[in-house]
């Protein structure tokens, strides 16, 4: 284990709140000035969360299982938000109202996928903040269950995501469903790191990621994926990055990279730095920050010192500082927003936005983590927090751990 050196500012401010932190049981080496603002912000919450999530046993996807799958008890089931039962033929395909989410449609396996991204965060991070071991074995439980236990775990797939009844039984664009799965591989990355579960559970952790990797880059489904237009291909690319890094695979994430140059950036954004894909749907503004933070998540995985994703520019002058540029203004300030409003919820937004975060920590800029601290760090809101994958910050400090 890594023990740090803790220096006089951050032993003052543990002192003036009472935390009982010894070098001795810190994982976490010495932050900058951006970091710690991050970590004495969030450092009680946390370890709140987690203390409470040491009672919480894992549910997976076999817990409950629609009649309506076309798969079995250990494959990831959900059903499209956006289609309806047609009132002019009961019984037939759902027909589609987009920006409408269908309110009987079958939620348990992304619900219960979204909490064990929770879970085993949250847990992660405060093993980092404090160096107990209860966390990382609590944590530990939760990825046996989903990913090695035969009888509960989760099959490496999602042949059956987002299935429209009447019509099929799962789509490639189901395949954002495992969005959530982004931080449960960093979280196992950093347990891994700093030694905190055994390595027997490493490597069945990540054979299991390897599989889901094989299989989004060689289905038809995933291919589908990889190659839309829009946030899909996006958030597609940040998954894989993300389980590529935690398993060392270095051809999926060269492929990810070539593509957010290539192929993301430049076919995606326009000259101003919006998103016309995303402006032209029913949720223009949630769509639009949702699509920036994947490319946030996606520059902030993939980033070297020899490749900084964040300094890139196309021939065209389109980069990560013009899209920053393009939407800050309209999360500092929503009502200047000039484009239509969202038809649901556009009274939630924003939110704690991954491109405020992964923008701060990249250029040192404290005005992107003040506004990014400036907003809840708990929203409650089903569909807040469907979109919102990137929640605990310590786990992404890869620097410090």
């Amino acid at each position: 284990m890594k023990t740090a050196f803790i220096y006089p500012s951050l032993v003052i401010t543990y002192l003036i709140f009472g935390f009982a932190l010894t070098s001795d049981a810190q994982i976490l080496s010495t932050p900058n000035k951006l970091q710690e603002k991050i970590i004495l912000e969030g450092r009680d919450r946390i370890i709140e969360n987690a203390n409470r999530y040491l009672q919480q046993e894992p549910v997976t996807v076999t817990a409950k299982v629609s009649e309506r799958s076309a798969g079995g008890p250990n494959d990831f089931y959900s059903e499209g938000d956006y289609w309806w039962p047609d009132p002019n033929n009961p019984g037939g395909p759902f027909i589609q109202r987009d920006g409408e989410r269908f309110t009987d449609r079958f939620e348990h396996d992304r619900l219960v996928l979204r909490d064990f991204a929770e879970y085993t965060a949250a847990l992660s991070s405060a093993w980092l903040l404090t160096g107990d071991q209860r966390y990382a074995d609590h944590a530990l439980i939760h990825l046996r269950a989903w990913f090695t236990n035969p009888e509960t775990l989760m099959n490496p797939h999602m042949l059956y995501a987002q299935a429209i009844q009447g019509r099929v039984t799962g789509r490639d664009i189901g395949i954002i469903d495992a969005y959530h799965l982004i931080e449960v591989a960093q979280s196992a990355r950093a347990l891994e790191k700093t030694r905190a579960i055994p390595d027997e559970d490493i490597r069945r952790i990540k054979n299991w990621f390897g599989r889901f990797i094989t299989w989004m880059t060689t289905h038809e489904y995933g291919i589908g994926e990889m190659n839309r237009l829009n946030n899909h291909a996006t958030t597609w690319a940040v998954t894989a990055s993300a389980m590529a890094r935690f398993v060392g695979h270095e051809g999926i994430l060269d492929l990810a990279k070539n593509r957010f140059k290539y192929i993301l950036l430049p076919d995606q954004m326009a000259l101003d730095g919006s998103f016309p894909q995303e402006l032209g749907r029913t949720k223009p503004y949630s769509y639009s920050l949702f699509n920036l933070d994947a490319f946030a998540n996606l520059a902030f995985i993939l980033s070297t010192p020899e490749d900084n994703l964040w300094e890139y520019i196309t021939h065209d002058g389109k980069s990560m500082q013009l899209g920053i540029n393009f939407l800050t203004p309209f999360i500092e300030d929503k009502a200047s927003w000039p484009f239509a409003e969202d038809i649901d919820i556009h009274e939630k937004w924003p939110i704690r936005h991954s491109l405020l975060l992964f923008a701060g920590l990249s250029w040192q800029d404290e005005r992107y983590i003040d506004l990014f601290l400036s907003f809840d760090p708990q929203p409650t809101h089903p569909e807040v927090l469907r979109n919102h994958p990137v929640r605990h910050p310590i786990i992404w400090m890869e620097d410090l751990w």
